[in-house]
């Protein structure tokens, strides 16, 4: 029968401390069993000291008495050793096997991020490469190919290949984060930061005639600009990308005792609850009906998160489905 990785690690720390346990037992029935009969004999040197010849007519039976209390301390050493080692066993049992569940932990969600990772990027990126490989055998097999056809085809595999080439930046993106990139911090104004981010966004937001508004003010934080920048974007482009018809977007800047902050509001479609707590997971998507229409991995606001926690900020969200969503990020 294989043992779990837990049972296993229970074993391996109830082991060692067994050893050292028992270690220190020996070695405690060694110096006690020799202190009682150096105790025995100081006392039988005191009794030939005072009294003279006396005791030794005598010294057959203080020699047979001090060996049974000798062995009678030694059986009484030996039981309370063992009681406190059983002792021992049972309580580090327990506090071996919750030790290794904290231990294994951490260890096994890495384990499970890595694995759910790998399939979710092997799935995103076997989509545009089926794609591209049916429409290249279906033109191939087409006798008729003119050269309209053979545009049409390139114009395809060429959207294929752009979403492949979102999807490396940012998976290369996330693991430049996770990585500790060692970034320069400087002093970076927040709303300097907001409105680069809509400056870059303008197309979109053009595009999609929606309206994005910068308000408010806050001291100068140290963090890195570009970075920050790249966060709002992320965020302003999910909104816009989850709005019904053009976007609205309030981005709010402020300052309070707990330090600078940005508001980022839309009246967008919102999120559901059961799916506010997943967001900020690589290639998490929420359900068809909100993402069938929408580009994108569900990368960015994995990015996003990572930029926050390199900043050491935190964010909080908050969403109501057909309303409209909300995120404070906080510095």
């Amino acid at each position: 029968m294989k043992l779990s990785p837990t049972i296993r690690l229970t074993f391996a720390f109830l082991a060692i401390l067994m050893m050292i346990s028992i270690t220190f037992s020996m070695a405690v029935y060694k110096i006690s069993v020799n202190s009682l009969q150096d105790s025995f004999s100081r006392q039988t040197r005191m009794l030939e000291d005072d009294f003279g010849r006396g005791p030794l007519l005598i010294r057959p039976q203080l020699d047979r008495l001090r060996l049974e209390q000798i062995e009678e301390t030694k059986s009484d050493i030996v039981i309370n050793l063992t009681i406190i080692n059983i002792l021992i066993f049972i309580l580090g049992g327990l506090g071996s096997y919750f030790l290794a569940q904290r231990t294994l932990k951490p260890i096994e969600e890495a384990l499970e991020a890595q694995t759910r990772f790998t399939a979710d990027a092997s799935h995103e990126l076997r989509t545009p490469l089926t794609a591209m490989m049916t429409e290249i055998e279906v033109a191939l097999r087409d006798k008729k190919l003119n050269l309209k056809d053979a545009k049409e085809l390139l114009e395809s595999n060429l959207e294929e290949i752009e979403k492949l080439r979102a999807l490396s930046e940012g998976l290369l993106t996330l693991s430049r984060h996770q990585n500790g990139e060692k970034v320069d911090f400087a002093d970076v104004s927040l709303t300097d930061v907001a409105h680069e981010a809509v400056k870059k966004l303008e197309p979109i937001i053009t595009n999609t005639k929606s309206v994005v508004k910068v308000t408010g003010d806050s001291n100068l934080i140290k963090g890195d600009k570009e970075s920050l920048v790249s966060l709002l974007m992320i965020f302003i482009e999910n909104s816009i990308k989850y709005s019904e018809g053009p976007a609205k977007v309030d981005i709010s800047v402020s300052e309070s005792k707990r330090g600078s902050q940005i508001k980022i509001s839309d009246k967008g479609i919102g999120i559901k609850a059961s799916d506010l707590t997943h967001i900020f997971e690589r290639f998490y998507r929420a359900d068809t009906s909100r993402s069938k229409d929408v580009n994108g991995y569900g990368l960015g606001l994995s990015i996003a998160s990572q930029i926050i926690e390199m900043h050491n900020a935190t964010v909080s969200s908050k969403s109501e489905p057909g309303k409209g969503t909300t995120f404070i990020i906080r510095f």
